[in-house]
């Protein structure tokens, strides 16, 4: 599916490019997500959209048979990375699970502006931004994931979100696609 409109009242939702995931391999090269999602926050901020970063600082509780990560991370683990921001305006949202919405004010800080729609950007695409985009529709959001703006650790669970589950959850559509309907 491609997106068709814009709502009036669109914001752009990168998640978890922060300097402790950005550096993982990937299905897609990471400086490309970066890089997308770089030229789509600038067009949203130019048209005065909201631009809500999302970084992860930790983990929800419970016993997984794969957890996500051991050890000590860097001190610098969940800085946004530059290339992004945060600037003035932003929006910036900290989350100890997968998706941007449960446990932080993501929706309050949107429905105060107004919003309508998201956009989504980021990694990993089978777990925060798939959670995210789920969770946005179930909010009532039109929902529109940009797929050259999100990668995988896993080439085939990033094909299943790209193919199977976004085309339920929204609208999907190139950055270029979406700069161009911007306007």
């Amino acid at each position: 599916m491609t997106a068709t409109t814009l709502d009036p009242k669109t914001a752009l939702v990168v998640v978890d490019l922060q300097k402790g995931i950005v550096g993982l391999p990937t299905v897609h090269p990471a400086v490309d997500i970066v890089a997308n999602s770089a030229t789509l926050a600038d067009a949203f901020r130019a048209k005065g959209l909201p631009v809500v970063l999302v970084r992860v600082t930790g983990g929800a509780p419970g016993r997984t048979d794969a957890p996500m990560h051991s050890g000590t991370l860097p001190a610098d683990w969940a800085e946004i990375i530059p290339e992004l921001g945060p600037r003035e305006g932003d929006i910036v949202v900290t989350k100890q699970q997968w998706g941007a919405f449960y446990g932080t004010d993501l929706d309050l800080q949107l429905r105060r502006r107004g919003v309508t729609q998201v956009v989504v950007t980021g990694v990993a695409t089978s777990i925060g931004v798939e959670s995210t985009a789920r969770s946005a529709h179930e909010h009532g959001y039109h929902v529109t994931v940009v797929t050259d703006a999100v990668t995988d650790m896993d080439g085939d669970a990033h094909r299943n979100s790209v193919e199977k589950i976004f085309p339920k959850l929204g609208e999907t559509d190139t950055t270029e696609a979406i700069v161009k309907v911007l306007g």
